[in-house]
């Protein structure tokens, strides 16, 4: 997440569900929580209950916004808009908390000279390559006094978690922000603070209302609701989802919120935070311990064949900060070389690093299936996911599987993925006829949650640990059975093979504890390497600061050390809790600490900001931070510890006063100087599909984005085509799951939601004659589906400058198999790439509606009561 990362330091959530309930406001956008995470929704309903606001803004009228004090409709994609106004508000009515601003904030950091905002290039930031399509960030890099050589370690740390590449040049020691020049009066003119205020000058209420088609009285009440928030009585909290992330410009309209945030010192307190509601049980552990191409565990940097491709000391010095927790970075990702490749990662080889693969290109999923379609890939393993109907531009997708050689599929039931050369669309219209595909298809039968063990990392950071509660029947096995078998074949393939190529592969190491029932490895071993451990005596490590550069020790994911510390203590296991913040159930990372940044709850001089909302504090008599979490700082620094910021080294370099320890400055960054492609501060543009002008810049779209437009992933002309007048949004349902694999073969979920249907609003049904109940055909450039037609006061037309926009919304959950069918939503999204995570745009976008007879749906005579029986 590095709209998270750049922020503060880490992409993770910076605060814990339960602590949901020390909030006195809680901002609710990009999501329906109520729906799609109802446990942790709890914790909203106890805040409400201690007097709470609760605001919730999206586009339609949900189970969240049943159960909220204020209920804002928007534009689907106006985030950016909307945001920007809280924060002019704030900015323009002096209600930021001003002390902690100054203390905790990059606001005083003052921007090199030659900067220009998009409000000087109507839309750009300085440093823009039309030819090469991207930016040159040098302009944005901060004034320092010193400009020296570049000789010393990198500027923006490998903390920053993204995909695409991003934050791979991050300015050598020119770009160190430790070494900016400052101005803690927040008047020089090219302070951070006050390049803040002139950026967001135009996102007026009279702005928000023609961008978003918010009313200005209602956009009012909103924004004091939350900026009242704040201050050392009172703390706010933001919850969100993928409607923000799915959008061509979602890093930034998270950078948003954590600008917000920071201004109302919001960030490392309780009640207060940024909540990245997770839609899946271990989503953030799959970003930690990644599947993402271009980082490793614990979010270091893959290295790529350009730029990192020569020797270890030379990707080291590119990626490890002077001051910071990344100080630490060589003994991070020595530790990881060690878990990997044992005793045969050794100094004289840089413990291995020439095996690692490098990224030429985008491997991205998006990426790689382009690539696919375009005949360059031979194989595809899909574990845990359905592309063939959840993925953009499914028909796209599902010509691409017709073009490997083999595809393996492990899951519970036959998903559409795997049938697709026999049951798709194309293959039973003749498009694709099965005779003519060349695919190999295996399918493994996969265990369930409760048949297999291992841990999940939740939306807060927490990991548990799940133990088998009963076999899996048959053939089944979980993922730890295949990656195991896998890799003992490819092993002793590679024995025939001795190659250069295969060496890394033969110098793995892997010696996990097997179950002897299926020569499955023992989960908790692979935790224990993933917590680390002493390479001698392979005793368990307690702490990251136990972590060596000397090759002494060996980690699988630094964040994760200290869950297992002794070989028969698994605290992902633990389910003793002793406290709110549920210390002493599972563990979080980094050390257990529930709200990270937590020395921010304290002023600068130790003591909590109020008594009401006092987290953690400095207690002299014990020379230690103590208090309600874990210390998220070096438990025994002063608070009055001097800084050194431009000629220290490691954490000890930021003092006792500076929260944010992964980045050099430790503080938060109102403002990113490097580590993001589109720009140090969040812009308003439109989605890609959009039926209206940017009301705000010239420039429509997010500059750098990849919209990947080619004949078979076409768009429609933007803005304001006419053959596609709506926007389209699509949305989750609490009764089924993603794209159906777990809910729509079982027949008591599957009666819950039996059938696809599209929402709209009484005003558009009455416009393009649709009837409730009826069918309704949905274009947009990739296809046509039909649906059911709910009419509903949930969803309200949009009043643009006299213009009226209708907006429809669509669950995706549909597919050719199961117990239920459907369309395929996804079949109607674009394949886009927002520049630094490379994901695609899926909550806005644009289609036509029309009704069709219910017999005749899909062009083919179909009585409806046929249908339902």
């Amino acid at each position: 997440m590095p709209g998270l990362g750049t922020s503060f330091g880490r992409g993770g959530a910076t605060t814990a569900q339960q602590d949901l309930s020390n909030a006195d406001a809680i901002l609710i956008m990009g999501s329906s929580m109520a729906e799609n995470h109802p446990v942790g929704f709890q914790w909203v309903m106890e805040a409400r209950e201690r007097g709470a606001k609760i605001i919730h803004v999206d586009p339609r009228f949900t189970r969240t916004s049943a159960m909220a004090d204020m209920w804002v409709p928007l534009r689907a994609g106006s985030d950016i808009a909307f945001l920007g106004g809280v924060i002019n508000y704030v900015l323009e009515n002096n209600k930021e908390f001003r002390e902690y601003v100054v203390a905790y904030t990059n606001a005083s950091s003052i921007v090199r000279e030659d900067f220009q905002d998009t409000e000087d290039l109507d839309g750009f930031f300085s440093g823009w390559d039309n030819e090469k399509k991207q930016y040159d960030p040098t302009s944005w890099l901060f004034e320092r006094q010193d400009q020296g050589s570049k000789e010393e370690g990198g500027g923006g740390g490998a903390h920053h978690g993204a995909s695409g590449g991003q934050g791979k040049d991050r300015g050598g020691e020119i770009g160190d922000p430790a070494k900016a020049d400052t101005d803690p009066t927040l008047q020089h003119p090219r302070c951070v603070f006050q390049i803040l205020k002139r950026h967001f000058s135009r996102y007026t209420p009279e702005m928000v209302e023609r961008c978003c088609g918010v009313a200005q009285d209602v956009f009012l009440r909103c924004a004091e609701t939350f900026a009242n928030a704040s201050g050392p009585e009172k703390t706010g909290a933001i919850c969100y989802a993928v409607g923000w992330t799915q959008h061509s410009k979602g890093v930034q309209i998270i950078r948003s919120a954590a600008i917000l945030q920071l201004l109302l010192g919001n960030i490392g307190r309780p009640g207060g935070g940024i909540l990245a509601l997770r839609g899946h049980a271990s989503i953030q552990g799959s970003t930690d311990v990644p599947t993402l191409y271009d980082i490793l565990p614990g979010y270091l940097p893959m290295p790529f064949f350009e730029a990192d491709a020569n020797d270890l000391q030379s990707y080291i010095k590119k990626h490890r900060t002077r001051t910071g927790l990344w100080s630490g970075f060589d003994s991070y990702f020595i530790s990881l070389m060690k878990a990997y490749y044992g005793d045969r990662a050794t100094a004289e080889n840089d413990y291995g690093f020439d095996w690692l693969p490098r990224v030429t290109g985008d491997h991205s999923q998006l990426g790689y299936w382009l690539d696919m379609e375009d005949g360059k890939v031979e194989g595809l393993f899909v574990m845990g996911q359905n592309p063939a109907v959840g993925a953009s531009n499914g028909k796209l997708q599902r010509s691409a599987l017709s073009k490997l050689k083999w595809l393996v599929v492990r899951d519970m039931v036959e998903t559409e993925t795997a049938s697709f050369w026999y049951a798709s669309p194309e293959a039973v219209s003749g498009e694709l006829p099965p005779e003519k595909i060349g695919t190999e298809v295996f399918l493994f039968p996969a265990a369930g949650t409760a048949e297999k063990s291992g841990t999940f990392t939740n939306t807060q950071r927490l990991l548990q640990f799940r133990n088998k509660a009963v076999n899996p029947p048959g053939d089944a096995r979980g993922e730890l059975w295949f990656m195991h078998q896998l890799w003992r074949r490819m092993r002793q393939k590679a024995q025939r093979n001795p190659s250069k190529k295969n060496e890394g592969l033969l110098a793995l190491t892997w010696d996990y504890e097997l179950e002897e029932s299926h020569d499955e490895p023992i989960a908790e071993s692979v935790l224990r390497e993933i917590n680390g451990y002493k390479v001698g005596d392979r005793a368990q490590l307690a702490h990251i600061k136990d972590l060596k550069s000397d090759g002494s020790t060996a980690c699988g994911a630094w964040i994760y050390c200290g869950v297992f510390p002794e070989r028969n203590r698994n605290r992902a296991n633990e389910r003793k809790p002793k406290d709110l913040l549920g210390h002493g159930w599972g563990f979080s990372w980094p050390n257990d600490c529930r709200i990270i940044y937590n020395r921010a709850s304290a002023r600068p001089d130790g003591q909590p900001w109020s008594e009401r909302k006092k987290l953690v504090w400095w207690d002299a008599t014990q020379g230690k931070w103590t208090g309600n979490d874990h210390p998220d700082f070096t438990e025994n620094r002063a608070p009055d510890s001097p800084s050194n910021l431009r000629e220290g080294h490691g954490v000890e370099a930021l003092g006792g006063a500076r929260p944010f320890t992964l980045h050099q400055d430790g503080v938060g960054w109102l403002y990113v100087p490097s580590g993001l492609k589109d720009g140090p501060l969040p812009t308003h543009y439109e989605p890609l599909e959009s039926p209206v002008h940017n009301p705000i810049y010239e420039q429509q779209i997010n500059p750098p984005v990849k919209k990947r437009e080619r004949p078979d992933n076409p768009y429609a002309n933007s803005p304001g085509d006419p053959r596609y007048p709506f926007v389209l949004m699509t949305y989750r349902l609490t009764e089924h799951h993603t794209a159906g694999g777990m809910s729509r073969y079982l027949p008591r979920l599957s009666e819950l939601q039996p059938e696809l249907f599209v929402e709209v609003s009484p005003q558009l049904a009455a416009e393009r004659s649709l009837v409730n109940g009826g069918y309704a055909r949905l274009t947009t450039p990739r296809a046509s589906i039909d649906a059911r037609v709910l009419v509903t006061n949930r969803l309200k037309p949009i009043q643009l400058n006299g213009k009226t926009i209708h907006q429809v919304g669509l669950p995706y959950h549909w597919g050719y198999s199961g117990r239920v069918k459907g369309d395929v939503v996804n079949d109607l999204l674009v394949i886009s790439q927002e520049p630094n995570v490379r994901i695609m745009e899926t909550k806005a976008l644009v289609c036509d509606i029309v009704p069709v007879p219910g017999e005749y749906r899909n062009g083919q005579e179909q009585p409806l009561a046929e249908r339902a029986s």
